[in-house]
């Protein structure tokens, strides 16, 4: 039987945060709150269902592309079938734009779709997508570029003694990315992701700097991240090369997937779980690690979990590691020993903290 979607509602919070730094890496001004968008969706049969949508310095343009765009095209569609939603949305859409805000608005939609569908199937989305190959996933400490080498040292090695087996560094720097194997011990897997910030030729003077290192994978080493040319002039050289998080759609990543090592989709910009699934699908027929992108606090981060939970191939959650004020949602599901274990209630798991999201709607 059907059951329309009858209304969609984006909710913009800001919640404070601390990560031991200055605030200051790639982002236009400091960085110091997490701007969460989240998409309240609901059904004509009653159900609600959460998701989110990209939204750090983004989110007011993101939430009224869910207000302008999304939402126009989206009453009145059978809830029952996500992907379906997603395809059509895309196609009324396209003129708006393949890449960033559309794709992000349409990603939280689509996370509250499938939340919905597994809340009416009485399941946990892992279930709902197929069963649940695992109940805790391994986490990574992803540290905030700090570009100081005491810094770099100090988090790397508390999040060592916390007990994360794998780090990321968002450094640039040889002493910074030293830091960070100093900091982490010869035991952590040490990643870096330096946010498209090399060119090529910067990019090859680094290598021997991270085989130095023992860096397991290089991510977005090169300016524009949907060129995949440099990425296969820097393969083949020791270091694992890996992108994704700025790709949107399974057809852009059926065109960057061949020149990856691992592969990064992001839930809240790729296109929901619908796109997500099809990238993990790639991943695997082209035999590349998935390395999903998940620097979340809201359903996102919730979703995420779902995924590793449903796919065997998910290889590590990256968890951004900062201390924010408040979390949105109930009884989140945190790192202990670097493990996180996976909610295996009906839906995604995420249930709305009401208190929080009154005090940091904006």
């Amino acid at each position: 039987m059907a059951d329309p979607i009858t209304a969609i509602e984006p909710i913009v919070l800001r919640i404070p945060f601390d990560d031991g730094g200055r605030g200051q890496g790639i982002t236009p001004t400091r960085w110091s709150n997490l701007d969460i968008v989240l998409v309240r969706v609901e059904t004509a049969s009653g159900l609600v269902g959460w998701g989110e949508a990209f939204g750090y310095m983004c989110q007011h343009a993101t939430a009224m592309a869910i207000r302008d765009l999304v939402t126009p095209a989206a009453l009145g569609q059978d809830s029952n079938d996500p992907a379906a939603v997603n395809a059509r949305l895309q196609r009324a859409l396209a003129l708006f734009g393949r890449y960033g805000i559309t794709i992000f608005a349409i990603s939280g939609l689509d996370i509250a779709l499938w939340d919905i569908a597994a809340k009416r199937a009485g399941v946990s989305l892992a279930t709902l997508l197929g069963g649940r190959s695992r109940e805790v996933v391994p986490a990574y400490a992803s540290l905030v570029r700090y570009g100081d080498v005491e810094r770099v040292t100090h988090f790397a090695t508390k999040a060592r003694s916390e007990g994360y087996g794998s780090i990321k560094l968002h450094e640039i720097a040889a002493d910074t990315i030293a830091a960070g194997r100093s900091g982490g011990g010869e035991a952590v897997q040490l990643t870096v992701d330096v946010n498209c910030q090399w060119s090529l030729d910067e990019a090859k003077a680094m290598l021997p700097v991270l085989r130095d290192n023992g860096v397991d994978w290089l991510e977005e080493p090169t300016f524009p991240p949907e060129d995949p040319a440099p990425w296969r002039a820097l393969s083949g050289q020791g270091i694992a090369i890996a992108a994704g998080e700025n790709a949107c759609t399974a057809a852009e990543f059926a065109r960057l997937v061949p020149a990856l090592d691992v592969v990064q989709p992001s839930v809240t910009k790729v296109g929901g779980v619908t796109e997500f699934m099809a990238v993990a699908a790639l991943a695997q027929t082209a035999g590349r690690r998935l390395g999903p992108h998940s620097p979340y606090f809201g359903p996102g981060y919730w979703a995420s979990l779902q995924l590793a939970a449903a796919l065997p191939a998910f290889d590590v959650f990256e968890y951004l590691y900062v201390a924010q004020e408040a979390w949105c949602g109930l009884d989140a599901p945190r790192p202990a020993g670097g493990l996180i274990r996976i909610p295996d209630g009906p839906g995604i798991g995420f249930t709305p903290d009401e208190d929080v999201i009154r005090r940091y709607r904006v």
